[in-house]
């Protein structure tokens, strides 16, 4: 007797949807439209997946597909949304491209929020948000996530620094040396943040006045010099490995 195809198939299509879930009709347009539509290709009956970063995951089938819209019976909720290990990523903006691949990543590993944080030596002039929260959708759509990484709007480090909550640790990736990232992390559990500097580093300046904020520890990610997009996956791999979800 052959077997019973899976129902959702694995090649379901994942969409977030920026409003609140719920049993029911949903019309999707615009892009979204154009996604299931034309791209996926989905017919009438087809299943597709929603997220809405707010209540969870949910199954629904295309009820019809119109030249411009698509008509969604939302049937169940299939997870609720994830909890999510309460850290930030505060990096400096780099180069567009790398900059895209670090939102993509700290959405995938988990990262409540990224803050791009300017500092002297930072080489990207402007930082176009909600290309980053784009880019952190599509990591979230691909890799069956729930919730989504909060994009903060960017910040001066003086700023950053002087308005730190008590309560949040900060670990900051310094070239100089430190203590041994995840040592120093199993050490501070509870809410964190992980710094990362711009290509060129903190200057003497920048690095003296995170060090004396009390809730900042210093910590060396080891003894190989790593570009700043690969520093910040790195450091937030050892967090979560620490005292995150992992």
């Amino acid at each position: 007797m052959p077997a019973i195809p899976a129902w959702p198939p694995r090649s379901t299509p994942r969409l977030f949807i920026d409003r609140p879930l719920a049993s029911g009709s949903l019309t999707v347009d615009g892009p979204a439209a154009h996604y299931l539509g034309v791209v996926m290709r989905l017919k009438q009956g087809d299943p597709a997946m929603l997220f809405d970063d707010r209540t969870g995951e949910w199954l629904a089938t295309v009820a019809s597909v119109g030249k411009r819209d698509l008509v969604l019976d939302v049937a169940a909720m299939t997870r609720p949304r994830e909890p999510v290990p309460d850290l930030w990523l505060c990096a400096a903006p780099i180069r567009k491209a790398r900059v895209d691949w670090v939102a993509e990543k700290a959405c995938e590993l988990g990262v409540a929020r990224l803050v791009p944080v300017l500092t002297r030596r930072t080489l990207a002039e402007r930082v176009n948000t909600e290309r980053l929260r784009a880019h952190a959708i599509e990591a979230a759509e691909q890799c069956g996530r729930t919730a989504l990484t909060q994009i903060a709007e960017p910040v001066k480090l003086d700023s950053l620094l002087r308005d730190w909550a008590p309560e949040r640790a900060l670990f900051f990736s310094d070239e100089t040396g430190g203590t041994p990232a995840l040592a120093a992390m199993r050490e501070r559990p509870g809410p964190a943040a992980v710094l990362v500097g711009p290509e060129g580093g903190f200057d003497d300046a920048e690095r003296a006045a995170i060090r004396a904020l009390p809730q900042a520890v210093a910590v060396t990610l080891g003894p190989r010099i790593l570009r700043a997009d690969t520093a910040a996956a790195a450091i937030i791999a050892l967090w979560m490995a620490a005292t995150g979800d992992w």
